[in-house]
């Protein structure tokens, strides 16, 4: 006999991909190739993200310098919209994925953070593709784009060299020696969930 009381589950317990903190930061590395010089992404990073974070014929707005991730959109079947960083405020359709480099150039982080959430559907995500692996510029980041309405999401750590007899690390064998960031940040849901 099966009982009719619907059972309320709590979510399950992360492992793997979570570093301990308060809260718990979710990172998660992808064994990917480097982007070239003066681009801000390789080719299989925009396709992950593509994948990761879209679905079929939604708006993915290309803030990149390459055409990396345009390649990547069109293959997906999603739509693209290239923009500039400067015109991002000029309206149009919501979009639930932006990607860019990051600082943003020609634009104050505040502005540029307030304008991707009105770009965003409920739920988007900003990808932002980090310069230079400075702790402080991600954590100033984070606090700006709270401010702004936006949640982070996700840490990637795009590697590469995991496959060789080192792993990638360094002499120490304590960090990556060529490695991206990515910090993935979320408009709230409609509901209210990440």
């Amino acid at each position: 006999m099966t009982d009719a009381t619907p059972r309320h589950n709590s979510a399950p317990v992360p492992i793997g991909d979570v570093v301990p903190g308060d809260p718990p930061v979710p990172i998660t590395v992808w064994n990917l190739a480097p982007p070239h010089s003066g681009e801000t992404l390789s080719n299989a990073m925009g396709v992950r993200l593509i994948a990761n974070y879209t679905h079929i014929s939604d708006l993915i707005i290309d803030l990149t310098d390459g055409p990396q991730l345009a390649r990547g959109i069109i293959a997906a079947g999603r739509r693209i919209l290239l923009q500039h960083h400067a015109t991002l405020h000029h309206g149009g359709e919501q979009a639930a994925l932006i990607v860019t480099g990051w600082p943003a150039p020609d634009a104050p982080a505040e502005q540029f953070l307030a304008e991707c959430r009105q770009r965003l559907l409920p739920g988007g995500c900003v990808a932002a593709v980090m310069a230079t692996p400075d702790p402080m510029l991600y954590a100033d980041l984070v606090a700006t784009a709270r401010e702004h309405g936006l949640v982070y999401l996700q840490h990637i750590v795009a590697a590469t060299g995991l496959g060789t007899p080192t792993g990638g690390l360094d002499a120490n064998r304590r960090s990556l020696r060529v490695h991206t960031d990515i910090l993935v940040l979320a408009a709230p849901r409609e509901d209210g969930r990440r």
